[in-house]
């Protein structure tokens, strides 16, 4: 499918919202993760490894939800076919399996993207303020979107909101603090 046609398919109603949480808390974390990790260089070196980290992580949650969901559609559509066809056609005309590789598509960008956008959180503050503050408004802002995505998600599951929100912040406390440590230590 071309970047138009995929494109094409994302609308307000196409998306998912599980895949743009889960890229918002993998890029806010990874990045969270290497802006702390180059704290001990230039501001231009934290930057461009947030965003350079960033970026790639966006792009590999593409590359692997792409891959990973279309082998496991593949799997399936095989088996569906000896099953169904026994070895006389094939499924992938069916508009089934084409609407099957267009969410995975979408849902594969939607993932990357939100990923790349979440990991821009922690670096916007290297862009405005001196290395020391930038680094604790990093992590405040990024606990704070954590929280907020622990309640929504709470509010999703029907959970405890507060504890929801709490869990995605104790994870995020948890990166910052081993990144802390691999930063000092080595």
């Amino acid at each position: 499918m071309s970047l138009k046609g995929i494109l094409s398919h994302i609308k307000v109603e196409n998306l998912d919202v599980r895949y743009i949480i889960r890229g918002i808390i993998d890029g806010s974390l990874s990045s969270l993760g290497v802006v702390i990790g180059a704290s001990g260089g230039d501001i231009s070196i934290i930057i461009a490894a947030g965003v350079g980290g960033g970026v790639a992580n966006g792009m590999s949650n593409i590359l692997g939800a792409l891959t990973a969901e279309r082998a496991i559609l593949e799997g399936e559509r095989a088996s569906q076919e000896k099953v169904l066809l026994q070895n006389e056609g094939s499924l992938k005309k069916s508009s089934f399996y084409q609407m099957a590789i267009d969410k995975t598509a979408v849902s594969g960008m939607q993932d990357g993207l939100a990923t790349a956008l979440g990991s821009i959180i922690p670096v916007m503050p290297f862009l405005f303020l001196e290395k020391n503050m930038a680094i604790m408004v990093s992590i405040a802002i990024t606990l704070a979107i954590l929280f907020a995505l622990g309640v929504f998600i709470g509010k999703i599951s029907k959970e405890n909101l507060k504890i929801s929100g709490l869990k995605m912040v104790l994870g995020g406390v948890m990166v910052a603090i081993i990144s802390f440590a691999i930063e000092r230590f080595i």
